[in-house]
Formats: structure tokens, sequence, C-alpha cells
């Protein structure tokens, strides 16, 4: 078994769109609106409308989906924010170049929840870990994550 893809619903498309795609690079592969018995029959809502995107990342076999809900309209629970809530809290990207993208990520006005910081231990076989969290447009939490093998 496989991750397939990671889901985030979303409050603006087009902001969230443009967040994923020009900010963060990842390519929009897919995009359809989401109505009808099938949908209704697999979230469990009626009279559903939704907006759905799915961006791919190079080198990356597990896609993201944004969905956009015109109807039925869900509202954003703030503490889903927070790094220690019960359930799914972030994803991470792996990056080659952490303060490339956290140049690029603040002349995005993007929410930081920290500067990096280096793990003081090494993570499993990958070597030092240096990461930190971010928002998204609609506040999930995400993390970037840049690693160096102790024998570089």
């Amino acid at each position: 078994m496989k991750i397939d893809h990671l889901n985030i619903v979303v409050k603006n498309m087009d902001a969230s769109v443009t967040f994923y795609g020009n900010v963060l690079g990842m390519t929009k592969t897919f995009e359809a609106t989401l109505e009808g018995a099938w949908i209704e029959t697999v979230t469990g809502l009626q009279n559903l409308s939704a907006r759905c995107v799915f961006f791919d990342l190079s080198g990356c076999d597990v896609r993201l989906e944004l969905l956009e809900y015109s109807k039925p309209c869900g509202e954003k629970l703030e503490e889903n924010s927070l790094p220690n809530t019960i359930g799914l809290r972030h994803f991470a990207f792996e990056t080659d170049d952490m303060d490339a993208l956290i140049q690029k990520l603040q002349a995005a006005k993007v929410s930081f929840v920290s500067p990096p910081v280096t793990v003081p231990f090494p993570v499993g076989n990958r070597g030092t870990k240096r990461l930190c969290y971010f928002h998204d447009p609609d506040g999930v939490l995400l993390e970037i994550a840049e690693y160096q093998n102790s024998e570089e």
C-alpha cells in the first residue's frame, strides 16, 4: 500500500492555487467540479458542490488535492492550526535549499511558527535535519525540511 494523495479543504481556491502552484512550485494537473450522488455517498453530505484541484510535486508520487466546498460550506477551526491538536496536524515538504524557499515564502507574506531549527540528533538514516513550520492561506500547518548527510 502507498499514499495516493493528501487533501486540504480550502476557503479560497484561487488563493490556494496561487500558494501551492506559484509559491511552492507544485504543478496543477487536474481540476473539476464535484457534484452528484457519487460524491454525496462518499462524503455523507447532501446537495454537495465542490471545486477540486490536484497538484503534483516533482519527484514525488503523492499528490495534493484541494477542495473548496461551495455547498455545504464548512467552518475553520482555529485549533486545527496548532501543532498539538489531536489528529492529522501537518505534512512536510523536503527541500534542498531551505534558505531560498524561506525567502520565497517570506516574500509571499507566509506566516511562520518559528525560524529554522536543527534537530540535535541524526534523524534515522537521513542525517542532520533542519526544519520549520509555517501556515498556508487557510492556516493549515506545513513543514519544510532539509537533510544533510553527515558523510557530506
